[in-house]
């Protein structure tokens, strides 16, 4: 199971938002680009960016601290956030990001993700972000009676490279991941599925491994915070 380091980006800074609302934010650096490369220098093996003004405003907004970012790093990094038409997808990938997260365009535009995966493939990842197993999208702002099994199996023969499941009620509230929603999920389609919201400990990822389905993990505060120690636990899921 991979880790995927988690730097949220706020207003250039990197951050963590409390159960998703943009008020709550605690600020952890004020260099993307050094958090990066200390994430990368702990064996790190990808990263996760979030551009979180670019998912509200529905456009690329923090593009100055993911160049930043890429350019600190030697590993791949997926990005998702404000990533809602075929030019901007094209952009951030000649740009350097190895995969593009697309969340709100998977309820709104589908289409738009399968023919972005099929032009790119294995670089096209859907993030589903839920409260009550309902997708929420535009920055979790607005909630969906879609639900994310349904949502799941709609892009699962069309060549994505996977699936990010956000319990956005976990989401920086260091209280552990939704295992069983996620694992369900994992077992309900053949997509890759990688696990967010919530993970707070060693505990935590092991629990998600032992499943035995779900592919990778994506950790932020818990790391800012150090309860979870990166190398450690990067040996620990190797092992």
């Amino acid at each position: 199971m991979i880790l995927y380091p988690a730097i949220d980006l706020k207003d250039g800074q990197c951050v963590r938002l409390l159960k998703g609302e943009m008020e709550a934010a605690t600020v952890f650096s004020d260099d993307p680009g050094a958090q990066a490369a200390a994430f990368e220098a702990a064996g790190a093996e990808w990263l996760h960016i979030v551009d979180l003004n670019g998912a509200f405003a529905g456009e690329p907004v923090n593009g100055a601290a993911v160049e930043s970012i890429l350019s600190s790093l030697s590993i791949p990094a997926q990005l998702g956030g404000g990533i809602r038409d075929m030019e901007t997808i094209e952009a951030w990938l000649a740009r350097g990001i190895a995969r593009v997260i697309l969340g709100t365009v998977a309820v709104e535009t589908p289409g738009l993700v399968l023919e972005a995966a099929h032009a790119f493939p294995g670089r096209v990842a859907v993030g589903l972000d839920a409260r009550g197993g309902k997708v929420a999208t535009r920055g979790w702002a607005e909630e969906t009676d879609v639900t994310v099994t349904e949502l799941a199996k709609a892009f699962e023969d069309g060549g994505i490279a996977a699936i990010i499941y956000t319990d956005i009620d976990r989401d920086g509230a260091m209280g552990g991941p939704n295992i069983a929603a996620t694992e369900a999920l994992a077992r309900a389609v053949s997509v890759p599925v990688i696990a967010s919201g919530g993970v707070s400990s060693m505990d935590d990822l092991i629990r998600l491994r032992d499943t035995g389905v779900i592919a990778g993990a994506i950790s932020g505060r818990a790391l800012y915070d150090g309860a979870i120690d990166l190398r450690e636990a990067l040996a620990a899921l190797s092992a």
